[in-house]
């Protein structure tokens, strides 16, 4: 039996030469996925994917790994990928989701709900770092996949961009914490906060960090954070304001429209073009892990 031959794509190839590639060889609809979040202690997990169009269309003068731009750059590159992208997807994960089931479990089911959404349906899949099991199509898992294919950093650039206005209105509603300024990552000055105001409900408890100042340090991480409901000193043991979280999921259109839902969906689903953001809820939690299982920061270890 013949083999077909290899396709060989070089370091230097450039930040389009993997899906050029992939589409040489019949897969026109690449998808790429990434997250933002991940190393956060405070806030929600964000998940994106997107297919970008064949050819010139598809090329996005600035676009790189998110982390790699200025805020105004981002700004102007996620407008770009909205206005050209084929179809882009953006799946919001609460905090008290991410304490309940898992940081790791939350990513994996971010992404695949992100692709599952996309009214596109690609034909190959590149995701940033490792792969996401549960696709009907092929993919692959690509190190530092943001700053080696466009389809992945256009996601980034989604994610990215998505979580900072989330951290900017939270900010407006939890003064004092400065999440417009560090986006929930745990910086000196996030630290000094939480020491002196204890956590709010938008804090993850499954992290060391925050269940230490909110005296659950001995507790598996969860059954950390207090039940929705809770009275405010159920949850601070000083100072500080509390979010009471809703039930249920929402489904917001582009346009910004509710619909209820948040369920996972299969990749052919059909609907309008546009971009989908979605809260992911309603999926059953883990039984309780071990303490430490979820401290995931950002350049750490699990």
């Amino acid at each position: 039996m013949l083999t077909p031959p290899r396709t060989v794509v070089r370091r230097d190839g450039g930040l389009y030469a993997l899906e050029r590639a992939l589409q040489r060889r019949g897969f026109r609809h690449v998808a790429g996925a990434d997250e933002a979040g991940r190393g956060a202690c405070a806030g929600p997990l964000v998940a994106a994917a997107a297919v970008l169009p064949e050819g010139r269309r598809g090329e996005i003068e600035g676009l790189a790994d998110s982390k790699l731009l200025t805020a105004a750059s981002r700004e102007r590159v996620y407008d770009e990928v909205v206005a050209r992208a084929l179809a882009y997807a953006v799946v919001v994960i609460p905090a008290a989701e991410v304490d309940a089931r898992g940081l790791h479990v939350c990513n994996l089911a971010a992404m695949r709900r992100a692709l599952a959404s996309l009214t596109t349906r690609p034909e190959y899949v590149l995701t940033d770092g490792f792969g996401v099991d549960g696709l009907d199509v092929p993919g692959l898992a690509v190190w530092k996949g943001d700053r080696v294919a466009a389809c992945v950093a256009a996601a980034s650039v989604l994610a990215k961009v998505t979580r900072d206005r989330l951290m900017v209105e939270l900010d407006e509603r939890y003064p004092g914490y400065g999440f417009a300024e560090h986006k929930g990552y745990i910086t000196p000055e996030h630290t000094a906060a939480l020491r002196e105001r204890g956590p709010c409900r938008e804090h993850r408890f499954s992290y060391v960090n925050v269940a230490t100042v909110s005296g659950r340090d001995g507790r598996p991480p969860r059954s950390r954070r207090p039940a929705p409901g809770a009275p405010d000193e159920a949850l601070l043991d000083g100072p500080g304001e509390a979010l009471f979280d809703g039930p249920g999921a929402a489904l917001f259109d582009g346009a910004g429209e509710a619909v209820v839902g948040g369920r996972d969906e299969p990749m052919e689903r059909s609907g309008a073009p546009g971009g989908t953001v979605g809260v992911a809820l309603g999926e059953q939690p883990r039984p309780p892990a071990p303490v430490g299982e979820d401290v995931v920061m950002e350049g750490g270890e699990r």
